[in-house]
């Protein structure tokens, strides 16, 4: 299995803006330029090890929680950034969340019969 660089740049971005980090304060913390970060983070560029762990670090996740998409079994995906999106929320704001996404994980569920239509329509 080969990395999926376009992934791991939107994660990039989205851990960035969920943090409220621009790109020219991760470039200055990593020691890069911002056009070599935005390359990242459009995957123009794929970015060396070395620039994962240095990315990860800035940002204080593991290289795991960057690399997110690549890993097939991964049952914590997206968890870290979960509690983080949620932890200036209420008890009812939560509530809200939970049970707007557990809504929409069953409508997914439902209609997949329609991605793989569609899936089978453009072939």
């Amino acid at each position: 299995m080969s990395l999926n660089y376009t992934h791991i740049g939107l994660r990039i971005r989205e851990i960035r803006t969920l943090k409220h980090i621009s790109q020219a304060e991760l470039a200055e913390e990593i020691d890069m330029s911002v056009s070599y970060i935005s390359h990242i983070e459009t995957a123009l560029k794929k970015a060396s090890l070395e620039t994962l762990v240095r990315i990860s670090n800035a940002f204080d996740i593991t290289i795991d929680q960057l690399l997110y998409g690549n890993q097939t079994g991964d049952t914590a995906e997206y968890a870290t950034e979960l509690t983080e999106l949620m932890s200036d929320c209420s008890s009812y704001e939560k509530r809200f969340i939970y049970e707007t996404v557990k809504f929409v994980k069953h409508c997914l569920r439902d209609n997949r019969w329609m991605l793989e239509k569609d899936s089978r329509d453009q072939y």
